[in-house]
């Protein structure tokens, strides 16, 4: 069960999926709003945070969520304030119940992970890419439009047509043919 707890949030924030099952995890924790109370509403025991990326968006509420459920969190770079864990480009993690493939995505910022289940059909793009062909901002400290093109494009190839579900770090989930999102998004960002 995948639930978007930053779903009708106001404020400046970015998605924040809570993943239910063996391994309970939170994708990004969002910002500018009280995440806790809407994690413990789905009754879930929350085992880990793991993030796409440390924009503030995506990361503005990461102590307070840490602190609330007694958690560690888990991103590409422990450089970065509250990265507790370093997840390695190729390496295996457990997010729910299924086994997602971390991908090193570089472009909107240099530490910038997405995460793939063949199995589960399923994947966090962070802001990589959106609904619609939209792509990440290069404009901010980080941001490479070569690299963005590159990670799109690395995306694009380990992922396929049977890819059902496509989470982003803003704006709706893509449940209908979500790997074409990923090739306009390839596309629209050679364009720019």
């Amino acid at each position: 069960m995948i639930t978007n707890v930053a779903r009708g949030v106001q404020a400046f924030t970015s998605n924040a999926f809570l993943v239910e099952g063996d391994r309970t995890v939170l994708v990004d924790t969002g910002a500018n709003f009280d995440a806790e109370p809407r994690i413990r509403e789905r009754d879930a025991d929350l085992d880990a945070v793991i993030l796409t990326h440390t924009h503030p968006d995506h990361v503005g509420n990461l102590e307070a969520v840490k602190e609330a459920f007694g958690v560690e969190a888990w991103g590409f770079d422990t450089g970065q304030p509250g990265v507790d864990h370093a997840i390695a480009d190729g390496e295996t993690v457990r997010i729910g119940g299924d086994s997602y493939t971390a991908l090193h995505t570089p472009g909107h910022k240099d530490d910038h992970l997405c995460f793939h289940s063949s199995g589960a059909g399923v994947l966090f793009a962070g802001d990589l890419v959106f609904q619609n062909g939209s792509f990440g901002r290069t404009d901010l400290e980080e941001g490479d439009r070569g690299k963005l093109i590159e990670s799109i494009d690395r995306v694009r190839e380990r992922v396929d047509e049977h890819l059902a579900e496509m989470h982003t770090g803003h704006g709706p989930s893509v449940t209908t043919n979500p790997y074409h999102d990923i090739e306009l998004a390839g596309r629209a960002a050679r364009m720019g």
